[in-house]
């Protein structure tokens, strides 16, 4: 099995309901900015809806193999809409138009070279699911579509459908869940996932229980915060009014073993200033990198798009690693929370995939220039293989199969499902946190 194209979901989703007319219904409900339909599948005729958001990023596309599973597994399974009450909405891909630039790698062969030079994310305010303006100035229109989406349905249950490239599987979300964090640990072991116990994206948040954290309510911040603390409104946040559970799913490619080790680090202080060491001069090889590279980039066709998350990364890069620095960081005013090795072996992994998609993207650029006046790509080639390796043999990172990811998902999905469906959430209350800004995530 392999990860589906966005013309692929489509038309899979389209036979699929040729196949189910009565229980299946294929609508579009928004277009992209480059006039890509953006289709909602629905499962189902109850009157409590369940939203799965597939493609939120664009080079995570494990969420499409995903939805099409759980719209087979919902039209096998009457318990999962009559019995339950529940119609599955199911949005095949929230960000088409990047999902599209990702069909280099999308077919296999799986190595991380050929990811890494055929990856492609946007930059912070290209991501649909970010309101770095708030939901009244959202502008994107994939984002208005989602919006629209969310306030039409009210749903009990949101799930915005994720993937880790390299690390363990998690999950976020906006209410706790009773029990959750046992179904976790259940589906992962089955399945041989590994659950990463220390995520990057959550080093601030509170814990749930192993693998699953609280998204704090959203505030107002800066871009470099907002891109690494989530700090901004979201479309995971917009329909807490409704009374909606989101859960955020990250499904790992690449599984590394040692993100699941919660135990003390040995020497917590020496990791943490060899990880911001490796950040701070991997991020000056890129930036002297990327200045002799840009002035040959006026004729290429959209370099803007792809020179957009490379100035993203190399804006935070520095910042983090001071702040992951214990002898620049860890103050007694901005102190780290405490720290398991699991923690530190995703800081590690998270700093050098900085460097890796700036050294893809910076790649893509100098082939569309289509020739090398810089004389970039060796250099580019050695850094993208040499921390490649360091990935494949120092981290231990191991290729998951496509199918194995999307029944992770899909699983973990149904768990929230159930779950959420026994807690039942009110509609929130005027002041309350999914309304706008609340409390500073630390």
């Amino acid at each position: 099995m392999r990860y589906p194209t966005v013309d692929e979901l489509g038309s899979r989703a389209a036979a699929l309901v040729a196949r189910h007319p009565r229980d299946a219904r294929l609508r579009r409900v928004g277009t992209s900015r480059a006039g890509s339909p953006m289709w909602l599948l629905s499962v189902g005729h109850g009157s409590r809806q369940a939203l799965v958001v597939a493609g939120p990023h664009a080079n995570e596309p494990v969420g499409g193999a995903t939805v099409l599973r759980l719209a087979e597994r919902a039209l096998a399974d009457p318990r999962l809409t009559h019995g339950a009450d529940a119609t599955w909405n199911l949005l095949l891909c929230l960000d088409p138009d990047g999902s599209r630039r990702n069909e280099g790698w999308l077919p296999g062969p799986y190595t991380l070279g050929r990811y890494v030079r055929n990856f492609f994310r946007p930059g912070f305010l290209e991501q649909p699911e970010w309101l770095p303006d708030g939901a009244a100035g959202a502008a994107l229109p994939e984002t208005r579509a989602l919006l629209d989406l969310q306030d039409e349905l009210r749903p009990f249950l949101q799930c915005s459908l994720h993937g880790v490239d390299i690390g363990g599987g998690f999950v976020e979300l906006t209410h706790d869940l009773p029990g959750f964090a046992q179904r976790l640990a259940h589906i992962a072991a089955r399945l041989g996932i590994p659950r990463e116990l220390g995520a990057y994206d959550a080093l601030y948040w509170p814990g749930l229980g192993p693998a699953v954290y609280r998204i704090p309510p959203p505030r107002r911040a800066d871009l470099a915060a907002a891109i690494t603390e989530a700090a901004v409104e979201s479309t995971w946040f917009h329909p807490y009014r409704h009374g909606t559970v989101t859960a955020v799913v990250e499904a790992p490619m690449w599984g590394v073993t040692a993100v699941a080790d919660g135990s003390p680090p040995a020497d917590r202080d020496a990791v943490l200033r060899a990880v911001s060491r490796t950040l701070r001069h991997d991020t000056g090889l890129l930036r002297q990198l990327l200045a002799r590279i840009r002035p040959h980039l006026a004729t290429v066709p959209d370099a803007a798009r792809l020179l957009a998350p490379v100035d993203d990364y190399l804006l935070v890069c520095p910042g983090l690693a001071d702040a992951w620095d214990p002898d620049t960081g860890d103050s007694p005013a901005h102190p780290l929370p405490p720290l398991s090795t699991a923690h530190l072996v995703a800081l590690r992994i998270s700093g050098r995939r900085l460097a890796l998609r700036t050294a893809g993207l910076l790649h893509q650029l100098v082939r569309a220039a289509g020739r090398d006046p810089a004389g970039a790509l060796p250099e580019l080639d050695r850094l993208i293989d040499q921390w490649c390796a360091d990935y494949r043999d120092g981290c231990r990172a191991r290729w998951i199969p496509v199918a194995r990811q999307a029944e992770y998902q899909a699983r973990v999905v149904l768990a929230a499902f159930e779950l959420a469906g026994r807690h039942a959430r009110p509609p929130a209350q005027s002041g309350d946190p999914g309304r706008g800004p609340g409390a500073a995530v630390p």
